[in-house]
C-alpha cells in the first residue's frame, strides 16, 4: 500500500527545498500538486506547480467534495487538494509526497491516519524566517506582511505533527529528511 509523506512549514520554512530534494532521490515518490485560484506566476507551469482553477470551478469542485482538503488561505485565494491526485498517483504505484500549508496537512493526516506522517519543517528561528521571506523578493510589502502574520501563527502548529524537522544547516537537513522517508515508506502499516 503506497503512503503519504505530509511536509508542511510556514511559508519560508524551506519545505519546498526539501520535498524537491526527496523527489531527486526516491523514484517511487511523486509530488501531489494542489490546486490553487491564484495567478500563476511566470516560472509556474499548470499540472506541474499547481492545477490553476478560476475562482468559480474551484468552487464547483468544493460543492462536489472533490476536495481532500481545501482552504481560503488568504482572502479570495483557494489552494486545496483533489481526491482524483491522490487516486491518479496511488494507481501509479507511487508514495505521495505533500509540500503543504499546516491546515491542509492537518487534514490530510486525519483523513488518512497511519498511512500518513506529518512533518512540520521548522525554521532555526523566527527572524531567519522572516529574513528568508523578504530575500526571496516575490512580495510587495502587502503580501509580504500578510505572509509574515501567517508564517507567525503556523509556526505556533508544530505539536500538531508526528514529527518536527529543524531546517538550519540544509545538507544535514537534506540527509535527516531522507531517514525519515526511507524508514516511513519501509514500515509496515
Amino acid at each position: 500500500m503506497s503512503k503519504l509523506l505530509i511536509f508542511t512549514a510556514p511559508s519560508g520554512a524551506g519545505k519546498t527545498t526539501i520535498v524537491r530534494h526527496l523527489l531527486e532521490k526516491f523514484d517511487d515518490l511523486a509530488f501531489s500538486v494542489s490546486a490553487t485560484n491564484r495567478e500563476r506566476r511566470p516560472h509556474e507551469k499548470d499540472g506541474r506547480d499547481y492545477y490553476f482553477l478560476t475562482t468559480e470551478r474551484f468552487r464547483e469542485l468544493v460543492d462536489n467534495g472533490a476536495f481532500v482538503e481545501w482552504e481560503e488561505v488568504y482572502p479570495g485565494q483557494y489552494y486545496g487538494t483533489l481526491r482524483s491526485e491522490i487516486q491518479r498517483l496511488w494507481e501509479a504505484g507511487k508514495n505521495i509526497v505533500f509540500d503543504i500549508d499546516v491546515r491542509g496537512a492537518k487534514s490530510i493526516k486525519e483523513a488518512y491516519g497511519d498511512k500518513a506522517l506529518a512533518i512540520f519543517v521548522k525554521p532555526p528561528s523566527k527572524e531567519e524566517l522572516f529574513r528568508r521571506l523578504r530575500s526571496r523578493r516575490t512580495e510587495n510589502e502587502e503580501s509580504l506582511r500578510r505572509r509574515m502574520k501567517r508564517a507567525e501563527e503556523e509556526l505556533k502548529w508544530e505539536h500538531e505533527f508526528d514529527l518536527v524537522l529543524v531546517n538550519d544547516y540544509l545538507p544535514k537537513t537534506f540527509e535527516e529528511a531522507e531517514k525519515i522517508v526511507r524508514d516511513f515508506i519501509e514500515e509496515d502499516c
